[in-house]
């Protein structure tokens, strides 16, 4: 099966995804990991993606699609699939649709995290990832599982772009982009709102409940 999962910055997409991964035995693909690597390795491409999120924007289509695309089309992530945070926009959601009808793909679950602008604040402010295995966890929230993490804390890092004024760009610019995309797949039997102020394992089951139905 191919999911997308998708809500505001900093709705726990990432947390929930990376149990999914797990549970189903699904391939993540998160486009913020796809550009974090570009980034990481210094490419053209990266260069300039650096300096777009460092503003708070989002990258724009054709790269996003371009870098995207290599996974779609990999026979050994077909049809298992979950897209973290992807679409952001109308134009992505049918560039989408078209990649996976060319290789005879489609969706088969969509579920939106449905959280607040206080709450997203205060779980991105205290947000780390992890640049090796890509796990994210909250300074706050997750103190004893940082301690113990299994990479190591050297490998723990805060995103550049993880601040107030960033946030409220990032969120706004959800809000406006993202939201005709909640419309476009809103009546859509496959379509799933969750809660996602609630506590992890709480998401967590009712995600589990719908894809095992």
């Amino acid at each position: 099966m191919n999911v997308i999962i998708f809500g505001p910055p900093g709705c726990g997409k990432g947390t929930q995804s990376q149990g999914i991964v797990k549970k189903f035995n699904l391939y993540q693909v998160s486009t913020g990991h796809l550009l974090r690597i570009e980034i990481k390795e210094k490419t053209e491409v990266g260069k300039k993606i650096e300096q777009i999120i460092s503003r708070g924007d989002f990258v724009n289509d054709d790269i996003v699609n371009k870098l995207l695309k290599k996974v779609v089309i990999n026979p050994n992530y077909r049809n298992r699939i979950i897209f973290d945070g992807y679409p952001r926009n109308i134009t992505q959601a049918e560039s989408l649709e078209i990649m996976l009808n060319a290789d005879n793909q489609s969706i088969n679950y969509i579920l939106f995290l449905k959280v607040n602008r206080e709450i997203i604040e205060k779980r991105i402010l205290g947000r780390i990832i992890c640049e090796k295995c890509n796990k994210t966890l909250n300074e706050y929230l997750n103190k004893e599982e940082i301690e113990k993490h299994e990479c190591g804390i050297t490998y723990l890092k805060k995103r550049k772009d993880d601040n107030q004024a960033s946030i409220i760009t990032r969120y706004e610019e959800y809000i406006k982009k993202t939201k005709p995309v909640l419309d476009f797949y809103s009546s859509r039997t496959y379509f799933h709102e969750i809660d996602g102020s609630q506590k992890i394992q709480v998401i967590t089951n009712k995600i589990e409940h719908i894809l095992k139905v």
